[in-house]
């Protein structure tokens, strides 16, 4: 035995464990389904939170006697077990959109959603690109000393550009704002003489270095823009790295100041040639207060450049994203790889590369910018940051024709053309303290200042119907309050007696001096069945269970229904007492589309035929059928006699016991259901007839069309059989005499060079017989020949003769 295992054992091992799964899983299937049932199990709220397949039922009598997790399982199997449908506690999902709130650019724009745990909703979000935009261009340009030549060609921009955008917007405003870094120590040179005059060691005038200074907020007037243009002076620091970054997010998030328009387009331009500082740079500076992401402008200078640290890229993220901001960054070739790194975070940003920032190129790189930005259609959907973790989303774009799908988003969106977002939302789990909870999700398209906000209800807690009683709890009968005060108002042995009169009657059937029949224990006067590995022990006294039932290929109702009482309840579309018989006849619809054929009917989704002589999945096929044509001749007669006429018919009633109709043809219905026969009739014409069942009667099908041949015709057959006949008898004769005389001629041919001139009177004297002298010489030289005379008859007179 040893042996064989360390040889075979292997193989053996692998099956008996799949052998083992399979049970396993049978037998899980037979208390429930394995995702909703499961032994610990044993409240309403932990059954729904196994998924959104799984109910509970509450109904206070189901399954009498059976624990708390029989309760979970599918609707559909709670149902066939006896549990009403208005007593089944199940997750639901509700999706309601206000219809009310109308939008130009986003739809819908308000979504209700109800889910439990374990659920999920859909929901599809429609953006439309109009076609002309009005547009704010917030020009930010970093100031330091290295930017005087760019500064320069930033004046003769605005009218450029106002009017080459008139092609692609309705309106065009233009803002202004610059920055360097945060004025404190080790950025900038702290020396008095240094504060109020950077560039004081090159004797040249500057600003001093500011965090960020607002300095035109957006107007339609383009020469108040290259006014204010003109009058900047560039400042000056001491690291290489900038503060754009704490400059764009005021920018950003301070929009009464800047004056960002509700209905524009928005898009901020940062125009700088050195990287920025990111968040923690500020420690350098002793600035360790992380950024609130709020606006602290005065008198339109940055207040808060010395007190809080740079903000981190996720935080700008969000802000640009809140405000509805596209960002361009207009950056030198030198720190193009820099900030190609930076914006892969940003949403609805664009990076470009200049050599010169001068003002055609600018222009290039604001309308390119913008055609591309709005030809790319994004969504961000973000949840709030108490249940971020308890909620899972999904975004799937459906683009339009012409524009390609990439990631979340769409790009080459034509004008006029929607996009569509599938938003899937899923609710992982509840909170810690299993409380209802009400939680908003924004889905915002980037660019866009219209969003779609969802409002979800997480359904936690179990209703269960107008008394809220779920029966969920393992309190038994006899422990309730009342029970308890009662009891505590009578002696111990009053209790003890009761308690035995109650284990005597009250978990007893009728007849039986068995407790619980034997498959649980009584408690309180009320049987607490046993739980078995087969299935569910249940009933007033656990004398009902659902794996009594007859079992097909191994599965309890051939795993096509659940055990009840006893007996099997089938699912829809099946039935018979092991649930494996379909209901549908479609098994059984031969191809002709008749069931079985017309020759039976369908048990159990197989064909049993009517005669026995009959066989087939269809009862198609009939070898003995064939001896029957000989046992209608008497009827085909019948009506042969009387003309073949429907008048006539129905003088072969007692003859004839199907039913007998007249066709011109039989060879247009010649199939397996009908039997092809013939009949010679009297007059020596041949009749043709059918035979066949149909709907389970059959029918009989004479041709009225005979067979018959002339006597004309048969004479002119006669004669030239005759006459073939004798010829080919000929024929056979003269080739015989031809071989003959071929065999009777002399070899060499020496007689056929002979020439013989015969006359009548030669003829007269013609020998019968021929004389021929053939000489034998000895073997020796010296020997005489010996001749010796042969003679030969004479041929015959009848032989031919050449003359």
């Amino acid at each position: 035995m040893t042996s064989w295992l360390r040889t075979y054992g292997s193989v053996p091992l692998c099956l008996l464990l799949c052998c083992l799964a399979v049970a396993v899983c049978a037998e899980a299937s037979g208390a429930g389904d394995s995702v909703c049932w499961s032994p610990s199990v044993t409240s309403c709220t932990e059954c729904l939170s196994r998924g959104p397949q799984c109910a509970w039922c509450f109904k206070e009598d189901f399954l009498d006697g059976a624990g708390p997790t029989q309760r979970c399982d599918r609707p559909v199997k709670l149902l066939r077990r006896g549990c009403d449908p208005e007593f089944i506690e199940q997750s639901e999902v509700k999706v309601e959109v206000n219809a009310t709130l109308s939008s130009t650019q986003v739809s819908p724009q308000d979504i209700s959603i109800t889910l439990r745990p374990g659920s999920e909703a859909s929901i599809v979000v429609a953006v439309k690109q109009l076609e002309r935009y009005p547009v704010d261009l917030y020009y930010l340009v970093d100031v330091s000393a290295s930017m005087q030549e760019n500064l320069d060609h930033l004046k003769t921009v605005g009218v450029a550009l106002s009017l080459r955008m008139s092609e692609h917007s309705s309106d065009l405003w233009l803002g202004f704002g610059s920055f360097v870094d945060k004025p404190v120590s080790p950025y900038i040179n702290v020396h008095p003489s240094k504060i109020n005059n950077p560039c004081s060691d090159y004797e040249i005038r500057c600003r001093p270095a500011h965090g960020f200074h607002h300095v035109l907020s957006m107007t339609g007037n383009m020469s108040e823009f290259t006014r204010v243009i003109k009058r900047q002076r560039i400042s000056g620091n001491m690291d290489t790295p900038e503060g754009g970054l704490d400059a764009m997010l005021q920018a950003a998030v301070c929009q009464k100041v800047v004056g960002w328009r509700p209905q524009a387009k928005r898009l901020l331009l940062l125009m700088t040639d050195q990287p920025s500082h990111l968040a923690l740079d500020s420690r350098l500076a002793g600035i360790v207060t992380p950024h609130d992401g709020l606006c602290h402008l005065e008198n339109n200078v940055y207040t808060a450049s010395t007190r809080m640290d740079h903000p981190s890229v996720g935080l700008l993220s969000d802000k640009l994203l809140e405000n509805h901001i596209y960002s361009i960054f207009a950056v030198e070739k030198q720190q193009y790889q820099w900030y190609e790194e930076l914006v892969r975070p940003l949403p609805g940003s664009y990076l470009g590369k200049l050599g010169l920032f001068q003002a055609p190129n600018l222009i290039e790189l604001v309308v390119d910018a913008y055609k591309r930005l709005l030809s790319e259609v994004a969504v961000s959907v973000s949840v709030e940051d108490k249940a971020v973790s308890r909620y899972w989303v999904s975004v799937s774009p459906l683009c339009p024709h012409g524009s390609t799908a990439k990631n979340q988003s769409c790009s080459g969106v034509q004008p006029n053309q929607t996009v569509y977002f599938n938003i899937t939302i899923g609710l992982r789990s509840c909170p810690v303290d299993g409380e209802d909870e009400d939680v908003t999700v924004l889905v915002r398209p980037v660019g866009y200042n219209e969003s779609t906000v969802v409002r979800i209800h997480s359904k936690c807690r179990c209703s269960c119907g107008p008394m809220r009683r779920c029966n969920d709890d393992s309190q038994s009968p006899c422990t309730g309050a009342q029970h308890s005060s009662k009891q505590e108002q009578r002696p111990d042995h009053e209790l003890m007696k009761d308690s035995n009169i109650d284990s005597n009657w009250k978990c007893r059937a009728d007849g039986s001096d068995v407790d619980c029949s034997g498959r649980g224990v009584c408690e309180c006067g009320r049987c607490e069945c046993e739980q078995s590995r087969l299935g569910t022990v249940y009933g007033k006294y656990c004398e009902i269970d659902d794996f009594s039932c007859p079992y097909e290929q191994g599965l309890l109702c051939g795993g096509r229904g659940v055990c009840v009482s006893g007996e099997c309840v089938c699912e829809d579309g099946w039935t018979g007492d092991r649930c494996a018989c379909p209901v549908s006849t479609a098994t059984c619809q031969s191809a002709n589309g008749l069931l079985c054929s017309g020759r039976g009917r369908c048990v159990c989704g197989k064909c049993v035929c009517d005669n026995p002589r009959q066989s087939g999945d269809f009862c198609e096929r009939c070898p003995a059928c064939q001896s029957t044509c000989q046992s209608y001749w008497k009827c085909v007669d019948c009506h042969l006699s009387h003309g073949l006429t429907q008048k006539e018919a129905g003088h072969c009633n007692n003859t004839c016991a199907p039913l007998v109709g007249y066709i011109d043809g039989v060879s247009g219905q010649e199939g397996d259901m009908w039997i092809q026969c013939m009949y010679i009739g009297s007059d020596s014409c041949r009749y043709r007839f059918q035979t066949g069942s149909q709907s389970g009667q059959t029918q009989l099908h004479i041709s009225t069309r005979p067979e018959c041949a002339s006597s004309g015709r048969l004479v002119g057959t006669f004669l030239s059989v005759c006459a073939l006949t004798v010829l080919c008898g000929l024929v056979v004769v003269a080739v015989s005499r031809l071989l003959l005389q071929k065999r009777s001629r002399p070899p060499g041919g020496a007689a056929e060079n002979v020439d013989y001139h015969c006359t009548g009177k030669d003829l007269s004297y013609i020998p019968t017989t021929n004389e021929k002298t053939v000489t034998y010489r000895r073997d020796r030289p010296l020997d005489r020949p010996v001749e010796m005379h042969i003679q030969i008859s004479k041929m015959p007179l009848g032989d031919p003769w050449q003359c």
